[in-house]
């Protein structure tokens, strides 16, 4: 079980899935410790990382004597842990549509937006043409799901908003324009008003 002492996040300050993690954090009013990954000089390939996450990826929370890596799991794991009800609703209706974004987080929104942001922020060798396009896609699949509400599922925030913010709010530091999708700003803005909201640094980096 979790214990009283602060959860422990191993991260990268301009990592989305990071961010998504701590912003949730955040929101909860949780006691956490952001501890830096040194991920230019690939310290999360160490042993010693590789110990708490074998995809040496970030972030890895430890909460007492539970270690978690992958940001919709951890998600997860906060909401049912801390979090009311309401961040990952009991409705099956409700859950299923929460898991179709968490999944849209972990594909669409990982190839596109994240992708593009990849390549501009930190010269990842990928294809920007094609990461703009997929963001492009998207973006324009969220706007339109937001025709008419406030939050992607039901009438109040869940973890489907927080899965999808950090690289959606980011696009433009990866090429991506959110200009001509008036009702997805709005939702940022929306996200960004929730009391303990925790901004991603803007990146210097982006080209």
């Amino acid at each position: 079980m979790p214990n009283q002492h602060p959860i422990r996040l191993f991260g990268f300050s301009l990592s989305g899935h990071s961010h998504r993690v701590q912003l949730f954090l955040s929101l909860l009013d949780l006691p956490y410790e952001f501890i830096a990954v040194d991920l230019p000089n690939r310290a999360q390939k160490s042993q010693e990382f590789l110990a708490m996450n074998p995809r040496g990826q970030v972030p890895v929370i430890v909460d007492g004597d539970i270690t978690l890596y992958d940001s919709t799991a951890i998600l997860v794991y906060l909401a049912k842990s801390y979090g009311p009800a309401s961040w990952l609703p009991d409705s099956a209706v409700d859950a299923a549509h929460v898991q179709q974004f968490l999944s849209l987080a972990a594909g669409e929104i990982l190839e596109g937006p994240a992708r593009a942001r990849l390549v501009t922020v930190f010269k990842a060798p990928l294809d920007h043409e094609l990461a703009k396009g997929k963001a492009q896609a998207v973006l324009a699949l969220l706007d339109q799901h937001l025709d008419g509400r406030d939050f992607l599922v039901g009438t109040q925030v869940t973890i489907a908003d927080i899965a999808c913010y950090s690289y959606v709010a980011h696009a433009p530091e990866g090429g991506v324009s959110l200009a001509e999708f008036a009702r997805l700003r709005r939702w940022i803005a929306r996200i960004e008003a929730l009391p303990g909201f925790l901004p991603m640094p803007a990146s210097p980096l982006a080209a």
